[in-house]
């Protein structure tokens, strides 16, 4: 193997497949970023074994890249040495080649390299192969799905289907789904497609609105095993989350009692305001709600103190109400929706309350679960 690159567009190619590089991979080559050179082509690979990314560079998709073949091959060099060597050589053009076995020599102006990779033919073979259901979105619309659910998902692996977000499909419309058993996050979109249901791993859907960030829109592709995003050059496939996803419907609420309708930043500065005050490290938030004039917000800590703001809602329509919740999980609720206010909506003290935008996009609903307290 033998060619020539642009350093930048080679880096910046290095850094999205570092993605998908994780230093707790059960197969010790996973640690390398797969390069491949075939005439008038670069291919780079790079997978944990749940999350794998390809990516197909050449000079007629991009002219930047400046990619000169002498001779083809395939290496695979460890992404930490890889990207270090590239991001510090000192010129705009990078020389790659083996010289003796996996020995491979990278060279800029005056700068030089050796250093040792694996072998090709011990780095597994990744099925890349597009499933047969597909559909496309724009990448608006993507970013606005995974922002909108992923990060409802549970961090703890002790439920792993609950690290996921719920994508399936159902009477002409995609509907995604993330909990983590306290809170649940909703996004509908209109979609006419083949019936499917998969649970996609939270990680996936963050890199995957990371690395497709500036596409106009995203090729979508799935089984029962995997999924698939692309735009043309990159490709990045993820493993699926088994076990069944939780029936959430049911934990929707479609009567209520209390509404409130308030400005959604005011909100969010009140609960910010309350963040340091913990127990257990949790911010506690209490809600007495009265009028649209008389909305106090409250958290107490032995330990820390407490704190008390006045708040005044645009509307409230029902009884006097006494909530108390997750301070993180309502500001994140609050965060993923976009309008100038917000409509919250309320059963009983330790039901599900849920969370949407009070106009314009209504495909988005948050709920969060009250906890008991003491006061």
């Amino acid at each position: 193997m033998n060619f020539k690159v642009n350093k930048q567009v080679f880096y910046n190619a290095l850094t999205i497949a570092s993605r998908a590089i994780s230093s707790n991979s059960p197969v010790p080559i996973l640690v390398g970023i797969k390069l491949e050179v075939e005439q008038n082509l670069l291919r780079i690979t790079s997978s944990d074994a749940n999350l794998s990314i390809v990516q197909t560079l050449t000079n007629e998709q991009n002219e930047e890249l400046k990619l000169s073949v002498i001779d083809e091959g395939t290496i695979i060099i460890d992404s930490r040495y890889l990207l270090d060597i590239v991001k510090k050589i000192d010129s705009e053009e990078i020389s790659i080649e083996i010289i003796d076995g996996t020995l491979t020599h990278f060279s800029g102006e005056k700068a030089e390299f050796r250093i040792n990779g694996y072998r090709p033919s011990d780095y597994p073979n990744i099925d890349f192969s597009e499933p047969a259901v597909r559909f496309t979105l724009s990448y608006d619309v993507l970013n606005s799905v995974i922002s909108g659910t992923a990060f409802a998902a549970s961090p703890k692996e002790t439920r792993p289907v609950l690290t996921g977000v719920n994508m399936r499909e159902e009477n002409g419309a995609l509907v995604c789904t993330a909990t983590d058993s306290f809170r649940l996050a909703r996004k509908t979109i209109p979609l006419s497609t083949d019936n499917f249901c998969v649970t996609v791993p939270a990680k996936s859907l963050n890199e995957a609105k990371n690395i497709f960030t500036g596409s106009e829109s995203i090729s979508i592709s799935l089984n029962e095993k995997k999924i698939q995003f692309r735009n043309g050059t990159i490709v990045l496939q993820s493993t699926l989350l088994e076990g069944n996803f939780p029936e959430t419907e049911r934990l929707i609420p479609s009567t209520f009692n209390d509404t409130m309708i308030i400005n959604r930043r005011a909100l969010i500065s009140a609960i910010d305001r309350s963040s340091f005050i913990k127990t257990d490290n949790m911010t506690i938030i209490r809600m007495e709600m009265n009028a649209a004039d008389d909305i106090l917000v409250s958290c107490k800590s032995q330990e820390i103190g407490e704190y008390n703001e006045s708040l005044t809602a645009i509307s409230y329509d029902g009884y006097p109400l006494d909530i108390s919740f997750s301070g993180n999980y309502l500001a994140d609720a609050l965060k993923a929706l976009s309008s100038e206010n917000v409509k919250l909506q309320f059963t009983e003290v330790m039901k599900p309350f849920i969370i949407t935008n009070e106009t314009g996009d209504d495909s988005l609903l948050q709920l969060v679960l009250p906890v008991r307290t003491y006061n």
